[in-house]
């Protein structure tokens, strides 16, 4: 009788197969859609749908004007950069962005990449080493928990958005040589807002930087789109470094450091995803330009979006009912998370993941788009459904996204949850 051992398939394969069954039986296997179109209205398999969860938030990506300053910036200086900044690849198009980028957020300078994955990575490697401390907001992004490891540090964490404890934190770790405080702006799964007076008065007190990752304010906060610092009021000498992305509310690709001289020389000399990648493209750089002046000139496009937030909360606040709750954000982003009611078909693994997945499907079957959002992405038990608004939605295509909701949170919630 052969063994478990012996049966045990260890080729590269076999190793890979059993991990992806285990991300079915969990109900958390991932799959790409592939699509056309402009959004927020995508053909998907050859049907159009309505998207509910693009970080398109301004409209910009699909904007006409984008895309004639995107073919005149390859006709000027091409499509690719060619080299890395520091050899020849830092062109016209990528000194007037900065500049611009730098203006926007209030900032001495700022200091392109090619994605806020390396922009975070590039921040954080170059001003931590081994035997500093990160001390990170329990929800941060990914990209910023990876840096941190990635750069040898150590990493802790405080309470979401709860200044106090990482005070207490703080506290603790006065020893060491270098602290560095780091938080998104606004939180990508949530949707809600740092408190970046209290994080920057707790770092002034504790003698520690802080970093915000504002991937998801830039262009939609405050009053010129300057993001989350702006919005609040803080000064841009209390944040040593804020990280923005470009193909979120900016409608283009990649992503920027902003902080003073000397913390972008310091980028330049010493943060390797900087020095050892070539440039952004070109004409992606200047297409941005026309992005920045649209988020200047047209402010109208975040009042649209402001009033869509507040419609959708109003219209679907309902749903609660249905033990499906809208989490507090005043952004874009508006997670229905799946209560604990919603249970798992009998033999059935994965919880409110089965949920989830039963309610995006629904929402598809009915011409509308928005992903489930399952565990590891978020934490246990907090399955969702992360919806997007757009200022390129309407308030028609609200009350069709909230009407399609309610039909099927009735028709599931007598098969999905417990009695």
């Amino acid at each position: 009788m052969e063994t478990a051992l012996e049966t045990r398939d260890d080729s590269l394969d076999g190793i890979l197969m059993a991990r992806l069954a285990r991300q079915r039986q969990h109900q958390r296997y991932r799959q790409r859609a592939t699509t056309t179109g402009i959004g927020p209205r995508f053909q998907r398999a050859g049907r159009e749908m309505l998207a509910f969860c693009s970080n398109d938030y301004l409209g910009l990506a699909g904007d006409p004007r984008l895309a004639e300053a995107l073919a005149d910036g390859a006709r000027r200086f091409g499509t690719g950069g060619g080299a890395s900044h520091l050899v020849c690849g830092h062109g016209e198009a990528h000194e007037r962005l900065e500049q611009r980028l730098a203006q926007l957020t209030g900032y001495p300078r700022a200091l392109l990449f090619s994605s806020g994955y390396q922009a975070n990575l590039g921040v954080i490697s170059t001003l931590l080493g081994r035997g500093d401390m990160a001390l990170h907001d329990r929800l941060n992004h990914a990209s910023l928990l990876d840096a941190t490891r990635l750069a040898g540090a150590r990493l802790e964490r405080f309470t979401h958005r709860d200044a106090g404890d990482c005070g207490q934190r703080l506290a603790t770790l006065a020893a060491r040589r270098r602290t560095l405080v780091v938080s998104d702006g606004v939180f990508s799964m949530d949707g809600d807002v740092a408190d970046l007076g209290q994080l920057a008065a707790q770092c002034e007190r504790h003698r520690a930087w802080l970093m915000i990752d504002d991937a998801h304010g830039l262009g939609v906060l405050g009053e010129e789109g300057g993001g989350t610092r702006q919005a609040q009021g803080i000064a841009p000498d209390r944040i040593a470094a804020t990280v923005g992305t470009l193909g979120k509310a900016l409608g283009t690709q990649g992503a920027f450091v902003a902080g003073s001289e000397t913390l972008i020389e310091a980028l330049i000399q010493f943060s390797r995803p900087y020095i050892y990648t070539t440039s952004l493209s070109p004409a992606l750089a200047w297409a941005t330009l026309t992005s920045l002046d649209i988020v200047r000139d047209e402010p109208e496009r975040r009042a649209h979006l402001s009033s869509l937030v507040r419609r959708f909360r109003h219209e679907v606040a309902g749903l609660s009912e249905f033990d499906l709750h809208l989490m507090s954000s005043d952004t874009p982003i508006q997670p229905l998370v799946v209560g604990p009611s919603w249970r798992r078909a009998p033999g059935e693994r994965g919880g409110n993941e089965a949920a989830a997945l039963a309610l995006a499907a629904a929402l598809q079957e009915a011409g509308l788009w928005c992903s489930a959002i399952r565990p590891p992405t978020v934490p246990e038990g907090t399955s969702r459904l992360r919806f997007t608004l757009s200022a390129a939605h309407t308030h028609d295509d609200l009350d069709r996204l909230s009407s399609v909701l309610f039909d099927a949170a009735r028709r599931l919630s007598s098969k999905g949850r417990s009695a």
